[in-house]
Parts: C-alpha cells; sequence; structure tokens
C-alpha cells in the first residue's frame, strides 16, 4: 500500500438495488500519483463503484471519501473528474468553447486549460465545429475536460475507447504524466493487455466483490500462478534434456516447463548446468489474463469485461 495521500478512500462500502447487492463490504483505496486499473466482467460492480464516488448514487453501508470529503460536497466535486466511454459534447460548439465553458464551471481561467488542447493532440483542431470530429478526436477532447484544474482524482471509464493504437500509446504517456504530477488515477477497463504494463496495481471485482487488490506480480505469486520455461534444445538432444530437467517435449526440439515463482531460480540454474545441450530459453510471466482467471471465476472467452451496473 502506497505511503502517499490517500485520494479516495472506500470502506466496507456496501449497495443494493432492492434485494440485489451491487457492491457488497469493497474496501479499496487510491492514493496520490498513484494508477489503479479497475476490472470486472459484465454486472461486478465497477460502473456502480464509480457513480458512488462521483455522488451519483448513496450508499447502503461502509464510507467512501474523495480527498477527505463526502461524494457529492462541493470538496468532493471539485476534487474528482470523470472521462466516461462514450463522451458527448454540442456538435455546434468548438473545441476551445467546450473548454472554456468547462474552465468557468471549475472557476479555472480558461487562459490556463486551453493548453490542453496541445497535450491531449487536438490543438490543430481547436477552432472546428464537435460536429467534424471522429470520436477518438471527441475522446481526446473529453480527457482534455476531464483534466482541468489539475484534478486529485481522476476516473478513467474505457478511456481508449475508439483510439487506434497509436493514440492509445499517447492516451496512456498523458495519463503518466498526469499521476506523476500527483493525480490519483482510478481507471476502468476490459483491454486487460493495455493496461497490464500502464498501472500500479488491480482491483479485481466479481459479482460486487473486491476479489485482489494489488500489483501484477504480487497478486500471481499469491495465487501461486505458474511460470513458464520453455528450453530449446541442440538438434537430437531434446530427450536428453527433458530427462534431465523433466518437463514435456514439444515439437522435437523444445521442452516446457512449468514452475512456481519461488522455483524458478533453481530450475534455471540446472538448465545451465546443461551447457552446450541447449541453445535458447524463453521465460513466459503469468499475465493479467492468467491473474483475471483465477480471481474473478470467470472465463474470458465466454465473459465479457463491459459492465452495464
Amino acid at each position: 500500500m502506497s505511503d502517499r495521500q490517500i485520494v479516495l478512500k472506500i470502506a466496507d462500502l456496501t449497495l443494493r438495488f432492492g434485494s440485489f447487492t451491487a457492491l457488497d463490504a469493497v474496501n479499496l483505496t487510491v492514493s496520490a500519483g498513484e494508477r489503479v486499473a479497475l476490472l470486472g466482467h459484465n454486472g461486478a460492480g465497477k460502473s456502480t463503484l464509480f457513480k458512488t464516488v462521483l455522488g451519483f448514487l448513496k450508499p447502503d453501508g461502509g464510507t467512501l471519501t474523495v480527498a477527505g470529503a463526502r461524494p457529492g460536497s462541493d470538496h468532493a466535486r471539485g476534487a474528482v473528474s470523470y472521462l466516461p466511454e462514450q463522451v458527448a459534447f454540442p456538435k455546434a460548439l468548438t473545441g476551445t468553447e467546450i473548454i472554456t465553458h468547462f474552465a468557468r464551471l471549475k472557476g479555472v481561467a480558461p487562459s490556463r486549460s486551453i493548453g490542453l488542447l496541445e497535450t491531449v493532440g487536438i490543438a490543430d483542431a481547436a477552432d472546428r465545429a464537435i460536429g467534424t470530429y471522429s470520436k477518438g478526436m471527441r475522446q481526446r477532447l473529453g480527457l482534455a475536460q476531464a483534466l482541468i484544474g489539475k484534478p486529485a482524482l481522476l476516473l478513467l471509464d474505457e478511456p481508449t475507447s475508439g483510439l487506434d493504437p497509436l493514440s492509445r500509446g499517447e492516451f496512456y504517456a498523458i495519463i503518466d504524466r498526469v499521476a506523476a504530477e500527483g493525480t490519483a488515477v482510478l481507471l476502468s477497463s476490459h483491454s486487460l493487455t493495455e493496461v497490464e504494463s500502464r498501472t500500479d496495481r488491480v482491483a479485481i471485482l466479481a459479482r460486487g466483490q473486491l476479489k485482489a487488490d494489488g500489483a501484477l506480480a504480487d497478486l500471481a505469486r499469491a495465487a501461486r500462478l505458474p511460470i513458464r520455461i520453455r528450453v530449446e534444445a541442440e538438434p537430437g538432444r531434446a530427450d536428453a534434456v527433458r530427462d534431465r530437467i523433466g518437463g514435456d517435449r514439444i515439437n522435437g526440439r523444445s521442452v516446457l516447463l512449468n514452475c512456481l515463482a519461488e522455483e524458478k531460480i533453481g530450475l534455471l540454474a540446472r538448465v545451465a548446468a546443461l551447457g552446450k545441450d541447449v541453445t535458447d530459453v524463453d521465460i513466459t510471466l503469468p499475465g493479467l489474463d492468467d491473474v483475471y482467471r483465477h480471481y474473478s471465476g470467470i472465463d474470458l472467452a465466454t465473459h465479457a469485461m463491459g459492465d452495464a451496473s
């Protein structure tokens, strides 16, 4: 857990819709400068959690504070910014007019915010009507709007929807910079590969319960997920390699082994001792897909990662 100032603090948060429990005693914190990915299947509770943080829903139990304030209060509203998956702005207005309008709403001088259009890469379209923007450009404008006033907490719901791969990389570079300047970031995404290397922690919701919260490597180690080691042997030596280190021979040239994190160094030492019988070694660590499958109990092949709740 970070020693930095906690911006979002959720303790035993419970929220029900009639007899349905959407959030069940959820505990989560996000500190200044942290980037936390909130993951979950359809109906896991991600959107419900976001709406509660924003003050749109009142919890039935537990506590939640944003920058030390109650959600929906003036202080909390000033501390948090939100970027939804689908942004919508009046089509007749220009990018400059949108930023000017929202800057005034937030009590920020527009002159201090117009530069955000340059930050998100659409300064050349600043004076064009929003109706001429592509979906990706509208998403960039939404990010610029969310960054007005340097929020203490940034909530991002499927933030790279509509962006091409290059633009996604640029988007996360901006988020990296914002976090480095002290903003706490909580983002919801169904693109596991995308967030794997772009967040400090992952929090996994399943059926309204927080099943896991931590750094990817720590969660994989706690779950005792296997590391895959592929050893390529000299021609004709695959059987000998397998006999010495175990594992399964594949495609005539390689031996595949699985081991736990604490066994990796010892196994690699045994591989190194094989000398010229080995031509290459490839190590595959558990990824976010593996961690998500384990903690959520959901098969990614048959369940979408979006959240309608």
